[in-house]
């Protein structure tokens, strides 16, 4: 397997900023920063002003960025649009089954100790490594 544009400094600094991100989220407004989590409670939850301020960065500042040339938008057109509609489907699936997504477990669960989140973490990690394996795509 060959990585192309590994950036280890930048991947660093993209990661302690999602992770003060959450903390700052936690120790200022004691919410947790799991993505599955803020956007379910827009529809059944009394503070949805955080709520979908939270979701408008999420989808902004990356607009604004490709907008202005400073990062690359993704070239797409080699997977088709059903196999896009799929992983997402599955995606939604497995978050629902797994109480919440990686972002969640992963970076706000496993940062407040919490066992569950740890497993859950494991567990995405193992399914991901065994579906590039299983299919091949590490090659």
């Amino acid at each position: 397997m060959t990585i192309v544009n590994f950036t280890p400094w930048i991947a660093l600094m993209g990661g302690a900023c999602i992770g003060a991100g959450a903390l700052l989220l936690l120790l200022a407004a004691g919410k947790i920063a799991g993505i599955s989590g803020i956007v379910a409670g827009i529809g059944t939850q009394a503070d949805k002003g955080w709520r979908v301020a939270f979701v408008l960065g999420l989808v902004l500042v990356p607009a604004v960025l490709f907008a202005s040339g400073q990062i690359a938008v993704p070239e797409l057109t080699s997977i088709s649009i059903f196999k896009l509609a799929l992983a997402g489907l599955l995606v939604g699936i497995g978050t629902r089954l797994g109480n919440g997504c990686t972002s969640g477990h992963g970076i706000c669960g496993i940062g407040r100790f919490s066992w569950r989140s740890l497993v859950a973490t494991l567990v995405f990690m193992a399914a991901g490594i065994a579906t590039v394996t299983v299919l091949g795509l590490g090659a």
